[in-house]
């Protein structure tokens, strides 16, 4: 089999999405719409789902595609990880050993293992499990929410990001609705991206869209104590996260705190939101699912407690979305107060 990672690899490899959630059924069915073979692991309930209604793919811009469930090739079986080229890791956090298992079982040794996971961790467990793979980072920085009846809605803007040792393979796969881009130091690219994704959390706990979400200024102070104790534990490792989104992230938290009026001014592009977009957290918390609080506030207490730097936002955070997680009710709708 052709091996995606080298440089003679072919210009449209076989791609096998492992874990077809939001993310993976919007980036996969992209790719699937461009005219790219791509094969989705994913569990019986959206196996099924796929395979009676397809794929829609939305945006806030009014782009609309669909994939008939005719053109799709869905799988529950990670053997179907035997054909792959590219594999694009799109599973939680939480289920990243369990994916690499079966990476190593049945993809071929040549394949180009992509991880487009949220968290700091999961390319790095990735290539522990997978010893010799081609193992590449990579970063998606847009919100997808799943809608039912196999559409997925894209409510916010961005690239997607891989190390720069797959440039290869970014150019062979990016299609003109799904810009990749490559970057040399995806450990800063995942840590400006976590800083970001820390919101995931008070959007799960408000209960609310995103955008609404942030138009309240003292939810936006609660991110910002979260953002500003994360890079106080940045900094005190040695650690200087990227600029992941329009601003530099040390001043992030000081736009956050702005007044609205001026909020709005300074971060229009930032507002620019689709009134669909909610963050996944809150989709896992809605559907009774595990969430990845562990991989992102998680994490910032575990830097904060090695480096002796406070995080008392972040640690309440982390404790407020186990519980929910714990009483399996959903969203528990908490407000900015409740969380301070």
């Amino acid at each position: 089999m052709p091996n995606a990672a080298d440089p003679s690899a072919p210009s449209r490899p076989t791609v096998v999405v492992a874990g077809a959630g939001a993310i993976g059924c919007f980036v996969g069915g992209q790719l699937a719409a461009a005219g790219h073979d791509v094969r989705f692991l994913g569990r019986p309930r959206i196996v099924d789902e796929l395979g009676r209604h397809g794929l829609t793919l939305t945006d806030r811009d009014g782009a609309e595609r669909r994939v008939a469930p005719g053109e799709l090739k869905l799988a529950v079986d990670p053997a179907v990880l035997a054909a792959a080229d590219v594999v694009l890791v799109t599973v939680k956090s939480g289920a990243t050993r369990e994916i690499a298992a079966s990476i190593l079982q049945h993809a071929p040794a040549g394949a180009a293992i992509v991880s487009l996971q949220n968290g700091i961790d999961n390319a790095a467990l990735l290539q522990q499990a997978l010893p010799g793979r081609k193992v590449i980072a990579g970063m998606v920085p847009f919100n997808v929410a799943a809608l039912g009846d196999g559409r997925f809605h894209r409510g916010t803007d961005g690239r997607i990001v891989i190390d720069a040792t797959g440039s290869v393979l970014a150019g062979a796969l990016a299609t003109p609705l799904l810009p990749i881009e490559t970057h040399a130091d995806m450990v800063a690219i995942a840590w400006g991206k976590l800083l970001l994704n820390l919101n995931n959390a008070l959007n799960a706990l408000a209960g609310v869209p995103l955008r609404e979400e942030l138009a309240n200024r003292d939810w936006r102070r609660v991110l910002a104590a979260c953002i500003d104790e994360a890079l106080a534990a940045l900094r005190a490792a040695g650690i200087r996260p990227a600029k992941v989104g329009a601003l530099p992230p040390a001043l992030i938290p000081k736009v956050l705190r702005l007044p609205d009026a001026l909020f709005r001014l300074v971060a229009a592009a930032q507002l620019r939101i689709d009134p669909k977009a909610r963050s996944s957290m809150l989709d896992d918390l809605v559907q009774g699912r595990v969430t990845e609080i562990d991989q992102l506030q998680g994490r910032v207490v575990a830097l904060a407690a090695e480096k002796g730097t406070p995080a008392p936002v972040n640690r309440a955070v982390l404790a407020l979305v186990k519980s929910a997680e714990a009483k399996g009710a959903g969203s528990p709708r908490l407000s900015p107060s409740d969380v301070r």
